[in-house]
C-alpha cells in the first residue's frame, strides 16, 4: 500500500526542485570521490607498499598477502556502519549521517600517513593499520547509501537512473585520484617512496575532506524524507519501528537480490582495483605504473559509462542494462588475464578499459536507482546500505583470497578467474529475478502501476 504523504509540490516549485537536484548529484558526486578516494588509496597502498612497510618478511607476496587481510577488514566494518548510519539516515536525516561519515573516513584517512611503520614501532604499527581500517570502513559502510539516495530521491521525474549515476562517477573520480597520485610518486626512487612518498596521497587527503565537508554541509533534506516524515507525524507507532526490522521482515526478497547483484558487481570490479595490479606486480614483467595507468584511464572513461548506463537505465530499464554489464563480465573475465600475461602493455589497456566501461560500468551505473526503488522511503538507507554491505563480508576476503590462490598455484590466474566468473553469474540471474523498478514512484505520491508498493514506492 502507500503510505499516503501530502501531494507533490506545485509545479511552480518545479525550477526549484530541479536546482535542488543539480545541487544534490553535485555534493553526491564530490562526497562520493573524497570517500572513495580515501579508501581506494588503501588498497593500492595494500598491493604496492604496505606489505614491505608494516609486514616485512623475506617473502614480499605473503606481505602483500597479509596487507590484503588488513584491507579486508574494512569490508567486515563495512555492514555495521550501513546499520548504524542506515537507521540515523531513516530516522534523523540523510544530511547529518553523510556529514559523519566523511568526516570518519577523512580523519581515519589522514592519521595513515602519519603512522609510524613497523621499522619504527614493531607489532603496534599493523594494530594502528588496521584500527584506522575499522574506521574507514564503518564510515563507507554509510556512505554510498545516503549519497545515492540524495542523487535519487531529489531527481527529476523519469531521470532517476542518471541523477543515481553522480555518486558512481564520484567513485570513479575518487580511483582517478588515487591512482593518479600514486602512479606519480611510484615514479620517485624506491628509498623516497618507501620512506616518504607513500604517505603524501593519504595527507592530501585532509584538503579534499575540508571541500567535501563545506559542500555536503549546504545539502537540504530530499522531498521522499520530508514527505516520509509528515506521514510520521502522525503515526508515532510507525516511528518508533527500527528500520532495520522493517527491511528484515517486509524486504527480504529485495535485499537478497540487491545483494546478488552487488556480488556480481564488485568480483568483477576488484579485477580491476586491487587484482589485477596484484596478479601483474607479482606474475608479469608488465610496468607497475603502467598498470596503475591503464586503471586511471578506465576510470576517466567509465565517467562517461556510468553516465550513458543510467540514461539507458532510464529508457530500456534497469534489469537490461546489468544484465549487458553482467553477461561482458562474463565474456571478458578469462581475456583479462590472458592480456596481462602476454606482457603487452597496449593489450593490457585495451581490457582495462574494455572490462571496466563495458561490464562493471553498466552494473555499477544502475545500482543506486536499482537499488534504491526496491525499498520504501521510511527503510530505504537502511535497507540499501545492507545490500551494498553485506556481500562485503565475502568481497573483503576475496583480494586476500585471490593472492593466496594465486600463491597456490604458482600464479596461475584461471581459478581467480573462474569464481569472479560464478560471482558475476550470480548477479546476472538476480538481475533477471528482480522486478522492473523504473517506473515505480518513490516519493509516495501515486500508486505506481509496475509493482507493489511499500511505504513510498519499495516493492516486496
Amino acid at each position: 500500500m502507500v503510505s499516503g504523504p501530502p501531494p507533490t509540490s506545485p509545479p511552480e516549485h518545479a525550477p526549484d526542485r530541479r536546482r535542488l537536484a543539480r545541487r544534490a548529484a553535485f555534493a553526491s558526486l564530490v562526497g562520493t570521490a573524497v570517500e572513495w578516494y580515501d579508501y581506494f588509496i588503501f588498497g593500492t597502498a595494500s598491493a604496492l607498499v604496505f606489505g614491505r612497510l608494516f609486514f616485512p618478511g623475506d617473502d614480499p607476496v605473503i606481505g602483500t598477502l597479509s596487507a590484503f587481510a588488513v584491507f579486508g577488514v574494512g569490508f567486515f566494518a563495512r555492514p555495521v556502519g550501513g546499520i548504524v548510519f542506515g537507521h540515523l539516515g531513516d530516522k534523523i536525516g540523510r544530511k547529518a549521517a553523510l556529514v559523519t561519515t566523511l568526516l570518519m573516513m577523512g580523519t581515519a584517512t589522514f592519521l595513515i600517513g602519519l603512522l609510524p611503520t613497523a621499522a619504527t614501532i614493531g607489532i603496534w604499527a599493523p594494530v594502528l593499520l588496521v584500527l584506522c581500517r575499522l574506521v574507514q570502513g564503518l564510515g563507507v559502510g554509510g556512505e554510498w547509501g545516503g549519497a545515492s539516495l540524495v542523487a535519487v530521491e531529489f531527481a527529476p521525474a523519469g531521470k532517476r537512473g542518471l541523477y543515481g549515476t553522480f555518486p558512481q562517477i564520484g567513485n570513479a573520480v575518487g580511483l582517478v585520484l588515487s591512482t593518479g597520485i600514486f602512479a606519480w610518486v611510484s615514479t620517485l626512487p624506491e628509498p623516497q617512496l618507501m620512506s616518504w612518498g607513500w604517505r603524501v596521497p593519504f595527507l592530501l587527503s585532509g584538503v579534499l575532506i575540508a571541500l567535501g565537508m563545506v559542500i555536503r554541509l549546504k545539502l537540504t533534506e530530499t522531498p521522499a524524507f520530508q514527505a516520509a516524515q509528515r506521514s510520521l507525524d502522525a503515526d508515532t507507532a510507525g516511528a518508533e519501528k527500527p528500520p532495520l526490522g522493517q527491511v528484515l521482515r517486509h524486504f527480504r526478497r529485495p535485499l537478497l537480490l540487491a545483494m546478488g547483484m552487488r556480488l556480481g558487481e564488485v568480483f568483477a570490479g576488484y579485477l580491476i582495483l586491487t587484482i589485477g595490479l596484484a596478479y601483474a606486480k607479482s606474475y608479469t614483467d608488465l610496468p607497475e605504473t603502467d598498470v596503475l595507468l591503464a586503471g586511471t584511464v578506465a576510470a576517466v572513461l567509465a565517467l562517461f559509462g556510468y553516465g550513458a548506463s543510467g540514461l539507458a537505465s532510464d529508457r530500456w530499464g534497469r534489469r537490461a542494462v546489468f544484465a549487458f554489464g553482467a553477461i561482458a563480465g562474463l565474456v571478458l573475465v578469462f581475456p583479462f588475464f590472458w592480456a596481462l600475461d602476454t606482457g603487452s602493455v597496449a593489450l593490457m589497456f585495451v581490457v582495462y578499459v574494455g572490462f571496466y566501461v563495458l561490464s562493471v560500468g553498466p552494473m555499477y551505473g544502475v545500482e543506486p536507482a536499482f537499488f534504491a526503488e526496491l525499498f520504501g522511503t521510511k527503510v530505504r538507507y537502511t535497507g540499501i546500505s545492507l545490500a551494498a554491505q553485506l556481500p562485503g563480508i565475502l568481497i573483503g576476503l576475496w583480494p586476500a583470497a585471490s593472492t593466496a590462490l594465486l600463491l597456490a598455484t604458482g600464479g596461475d590466474p584461471w581459478p581467480v578467474a573462474a569464481i569472479t566468473g560464478g560471482f558475476v553469474l550470480i548477479g546476472l540471474v538476480c538481475a533477471w529475478l528482480a522486478p522492473e523498478t523504473s517506473r515505480l514512484d518513490i516519493d509516495g505520491t501515486a500508486e505506481p502501476a509496475a509493482a507493489p508498493a511499500v511505504d513510498g514506492g519499495g516493492v516486496r
